[in-house]
């Protein structure tokens, strides 16, 4: 795949960039080598500093880097001007919250004691330089929720970015050097997906984090497991949405659609899969088939927009291919299922009924803004079908039962259980999926740690 940028709305190629040589791809782990040493030691004042400084000029540049998101993979420019938002305050949630998530931990006295030790502590050290392999569905919330915790806690990162949004990989790579940050602590690496495994066999190079495809995933953890690194991975999704009978269904279906079509669909925590009791199945198909309907479809430039063009024409073809196949094994197609006419790889909203195991939609991931239905009898029918998914990133429940709350917390295989309302990530909780959706995570506490050595340090008595 070309490093290039192509508009979505149209097919059209504006800009190409050659892929790195040896030799730079050289200079810049050496460099990112070099400059951990150093910043690794540096306060976490210091790095607050950069970091918050990082944010006040993303805020600076919102309406450019927003353009450029959205000419490069589609996304709605509003869309696309929250993200840049949300990833200004996330730099500053790290700034403020690192020091207190990495401070040293003190053992129970008693321990200590039991330990044979005078005192003992638990310290948080940074591993060194980390390879990031991020997608273009969330071009910059992708990357910086990896770079600000991994640069708060002393870390340095490299990152590969997806072929289609080059502009924005190196405007990252142009933000942090703006905000005081030195050159090899953050490097944007315009290669290919095939020079990764090499990359990743440095020993440079101390761990890994991927957000993408399982194909993907299964690659980068089969190396890193071969040399023995520490990887993060957040794959794929297709997370339930399930409504009971308790539940205000008409809010329920409102959200719903948002739920499905955030990011044109092609979301990871998206909403995928509606399975809504019978009792209220018939109301909730209703109102949320007519909410897809009236959603408007068009330029992702224009202000009203709310759904444009698939990032690739690849991805628009594989998603056709998910549908159809629906259709011949008999799902009723609701609302949309026919790719338009004209230029650019938009595909319409589209919602389908009557869904059976064999298809492929019921196990593969829909990329895309079409939604799938099931009625369930009962809320253990409900757990059964929002488990039988070979994936376990994110879940929606609504309901204002307890006890039904109760359950679903218990049973729902994923990582998040989200309760009458749509899954989001926020900086204060953990992201991440079980199953096939990956292991590690990301965001909180838990995701600066997760590039951390983890050491105990122990004095004798």
């Amino acid at each position: 795949m070309p490093i290039a940028t192509v508009n979505p709305a149209n097919g059209e190629t504006l800009k190409t960039y050659e892929a790195m040589d040896e030799e730079e791809l050289e200079r810049r782990l050496r460099l990112a080598e070099a400059t951990f040493r150093t910043y690794r030691t540096t306060a976490f004042a210091d790095r607050a500093r950069l970091l918050n400084r990082a944010a006040d000029l993303l805020d600076e540049d919102v309406a450019e880097i927003a353009r450029v998101m959205t000419t490069e993979m589609g996304k709605p420019v509003r869309q696309a001007r929250a993200e840049a938002a949300k990833c200004a305050k996330a730099m500053r949630w790290y700034a403020e919250h690192a020091p207190e998530l990495l401070a040293d931990e003190r053992p129970a006295e008693s321990d200590v004691k039991d330990s044979g030790a005078s005192h003992a502590l638990v310290r948080y050290r940074p591993l060194g330089p980390v390879l990031a392999v991020m997608p273009w569905n969330f071009p910059l919330w992708q990357v910086v929720r990896f770079a600000a915790p991994a640069l708060m806690a002393g870390n340095v990162g490299l990152l590969k970015h997806a072929s289609n949004v080059p502009q924005t990989a190196l405007y990252l790579e142009d933000l942090f050097h703006r905000a005081g940050f030195s050159e090899g602590c953050f490097q944007t690496l315009l290669i290919g997906s095939g020079a990764v495994d090499e990359i990743l066999r440095d020993e440079r190079i101390k761990a890994a984090t991927l957000t993408g495809s399982e194909p993907a995933g299964r690659a980068v953890a089969s190396t890193a497991g071969e040399m023995v690194k520490k990887t993060v991975l957040e794959l794929g999704g297709s997370d339930p949405f399930v409504v009971m009978p308790s539940a205000d269904v008409d809010r329920a279906a409102e959200v719903a659609v948002t739920a499905r079509v955030q990011n044109n669909g092609q979301s990871c925590i998206a909403a995928k899969r509606f399975i809504v009791h019978s009792d209220v199945y018939d109301r909730f198909t209703e109102r949320f088939t007519e909410g897809m309907k009236a959603l408007k479809v068009g330029d992702p430039l224009d202000e009203e927009t709310q759904v444009g063009p698939l990032a690739s024409e690849q991805g628009r073809a594989d998603l056709e291919e998910l549908v159809d196949d629906a259709r011949r094994g008999g799902a009723t197609v609701l609302c949309g299922g026919e790719r338009p006419d004209g230029p650019g790889w938009y595909y319409p909203p589209t919602v389908l009924a009557g869904l059976g195991r064999e298809m492929r939609i019921h196990r593969e991931e829909a990329f895309g803004p079409v939604a799938t239905l099931y009625r369930a009898a009962d809320l253990d029918e409900a757990v059964l079908i929002a488990n039988d998914s070979p994936f376990g990133l994110s879940s929606n429940v609504w309901t204002r039962e307890a006890a039904e709350v109760d359950r679903f917390v218990r049973d729902l295989e994923a990582g998040g259980v989200y309760v009458n309302g749509m899954t989001a990530s926020h900086p204060a909780f953990p992201f991440g999926g079980v199953k096939r959706s990956g292991y590690g995570r990301e965001l909180s506490g838990h995701g600066i740690r997760e590039f951390c050595n983890i050491t105990t340090v122990w004095h004798g008595a």
